[in-house]
């Protein structure tokens, strides 16, 4: 069994906090902050700078010795550790980390939950007939909001595993009790692939996707400043 460390990260922080966060990150991510307006940049400094502690301890060095290596479509991967596996996420003010070791790819996603009318549009347009309806049919606006929202997190976690584009995911049979193993990811790639439902905080969605059948425990934590 695969055993899954899951960070939460509140990016409501301070400045102090954010400030110090921000000195850890290299050119590329300051870069990244800077162009964003004041509270994407507080989210994105946080986000990855916690990230950067938390992989930094798994590795043994200091935040600002990890460094990252690219796939084609920006799936990030700690230069010299091989076996340690990661992927980050964020939405509004919540973040989140997922480390594994092993050769099993992680992808994790974390979203607020959608606008119903919103998400029976965006289900319509992206989603399988089946699984559109599935959301369509949901008793109460919440409801239509909390079936797309879990979704969405399934095909956005599989995108992140095998780091390709999220259209690739548009296709794919996602619905179903968690964990579920799909014998294929489409497009995106060769399976099986798992997907679990993860439980996050507040009115948010969560989902973890690994590549192949063998189950997973996840330790669910979460982040506190150093």
């Amino acid at each position: 069994m695969t055993a899954v460390d899951l960070w939460l990260i509140d990016c409501r922080q301070p400045e102090p906090v954010v400030a110090e966060l921000w000195h850890s990150l290299d050119e590329r991510e300051r870069d990244r902050a800077a162009r964003a307006n004041p509270e994407v940049r507080r989210r994105l400094t946080v986000t990855r700078g916690a990230v950067r502690q938390l992989v930094a301890v798994r590795l043994g060095l200091r935040p600002t010795e990890v460094r990252w290596r690219y796939g084609p479509h920006g799936k990030p991967e700690p230069e010299g550790a091989a076996g340690l596996r990661v992927s980050w996420t964020g939405s509004d003010d919540l973040a989140a980390l997922a480390l594994a070791e092993g050769e099993r790819a992680v992808g994790v996603d974390v979203e607020r939950a959608a606008d119903a009318r919103a998400a029976e549009r965006l289900a319509r347009r992206c989603f399988p007939p089946e699984e559109a309806r599935f959301v369509a049919e949901g008793p109460t606006p919440e409801e239509r909001s909390a079936r797309f929202t879990a979704l969405w997190c399934r095909r956005e976690a599989c995108v992140k595993a095998y780091g390709g584009r999220l259209a690739q995911s548009f296709a794919l049979p996602v619905a179903g009790p968690s964990p579920l193993v799909l014998p294929c990811a489409g497009a995106l790639g060769p399976g099986p692939v798992l997907l679990r439902d993860v439980s996050v905080p507040g009115a948010f969605h969560g989902a973890l996707a690994l590549l192949g059948a063998a189950p997973v425990h996840v330790n669910s934590r979460s982040w506190q400043v150093n």
